[in-house]
């Protein structure tokens, strides 16, 4: 049950204790869902992991098995693939008290190069993905007055470069719908929030280590000069999750190494000292 900071003289380490707690991650096969998954799981939650892939999603599962997780495979390529894993979730728990979605797609082509199959394939993932996500975890969560529900979001909501056009304009999408449901069903206790990353180290992103020159022009656009590790993002999911973040709620927490807070490459450092 999600409960009220009440002062400063409150336990802070239980704020972060998932004991009790059930949790639902849709993308856990890999990448940020992968950690994010792992992460609950060690602050004590029971975690349904759910992808596509049922290698991918079992190998997660069987990680962090000592806290009794379960893994199910899933598209979500539609509503009622994420009703059914609401219905799998209320099956093996007796409430989802977090439940968090991280798939997305980006097919990085020029608006002038894009075809309707293309547009169709980040929309409905990207976008309708997140709000059947939500209408399936947020018709729980209002029916048991409590829960936290967390999305996606990217840096690349709020900077872009050419070729990104759609799949940012989705990612901005999530950060109003965030807001939207919010909104909606705080007066039942449910809290709605989004992560937005800028890069990680990941699976997927893999193949960038294979150019050290786009690799490094990345790294270089954060303050830190350096791409972020998965599990630093999941963490900023634990923190959403938890009661630490009570009063958090339409919110997008950028987790993007200082990314939107210089105007690109901070090249000048080496001038100013």
């Amino acid at each position: 049950m999600l409960k009220k900071f009440d002062s400063p003289t409150s336990d802070y380490r239980k704020l972060f204790d998932f004991t009790g707690r059930t949790a639902v991650v849709l993308g856990a096969a890999s990448g940020i869902g992968k950690f994010s998954a792992e992460a609950l799981a060690a602050l004590g939650a029971r975690v349904l992991c759910a992808d596509r892939t049922q290698e991918g999603v079992e190998a997660t599962a069987v990680a962090i098995r000592k806290q009794s997780s379960l893994s199910v495979a899933t598209s979500c390529d539609a509503a009622a693939d994420d009703e059914a894993l609401a219905a799998k979730a209320l099956v093996e728990f007796p409430r989802v008290d977090i439940a968090v979605t991280t798939p997305g797609l980006n097919i990085r082509k020029t608006i002038l190069d894009y075809t309707d199959e293309d547009l169709d394939r980040v929309i409905n993932l990207n976008i309708k993905g997140t709000v059947w996500f939500f209408l399936a975890f947020g018709r729980v969560m209002v029916e048991q007055h409590s829960g936290s529900l967390i999305a996606c979001s990217s840096v690349r909501s709020v900077t872009i470069e050419p070729g990104l056009a759609i799949y940012g304009s989705t990612k901005a999408a999530i950060g109003l719908l965030v807001k939207g449901f919010a909104s909606e069903v705080g007066r039942s206790g449910v809290r709605v929030n989004a992560i937005a990353p800028s890069i990680a180290e990941t699976a997927l992103t893999g193949p960038f280590k294979q150019r050290p020159d786009i690799y490094n022009l990345y790294a270089g656009h954060t303050v830190f000069n350096r791409w972020s590790s998965a599990d630093e993002v999941a963490t900023a999911v634990a923190y959403l999750a938890s009661d630490a973040a009570s009063y958090a709620s339409g919110s997008t927490l950028f987790v993007d190494g200082g990314w939107i807070a210089v105007d690109g490459p901070p090249t000048g450092l080496t001038q100013l000292r």
